[in-house]
């Protein structure tokens, strides 16, 4: 009767050593945020304005923000910076 105890700690043993599956995010705009978050290290309380900005703006529109994010400020705050950008650039589009 130690065979099926011994298949059952074997099993439970790859089960527990196994990596977690990482879901793939549904739409490109999930990852695109997912991205601008990783590069800016933005915290946790502003994750959300992330994904909804990505969601709204165009993605040419979030990489040429992130880019010049990323040209121009230095530092922990660069997410700060990147908030200014998406809603400066944003309005010189209209007015334009």
């Amino acid at each position: 009767m130690d065979k099926p105890e011994q298949e059952f700690e074997g099993f439970a043993s790859i089960m527990s050593t196994r990596a977690p599956i990482k879901k793939a995010p549904a739409y490109q705009w999930q990852d695109l945020a997912l991205r601008v978050i990783q590069e800016l290290g933005i915290p946790n309380f502003k994750r959300s304005a992330v994904f909804k900005v990505c969601r709204d703006k165009d993605r040419m529109y979030i990489e040429k923000c992130l880019n010049e994010t990323k040209e121009l400020a230095k530092g922990k705050d660069m997410w700060k910076y990147f908030f200014k950008v998406v809603d400066n650039l944003g309005k010189e589009r209209v007015e334009k």
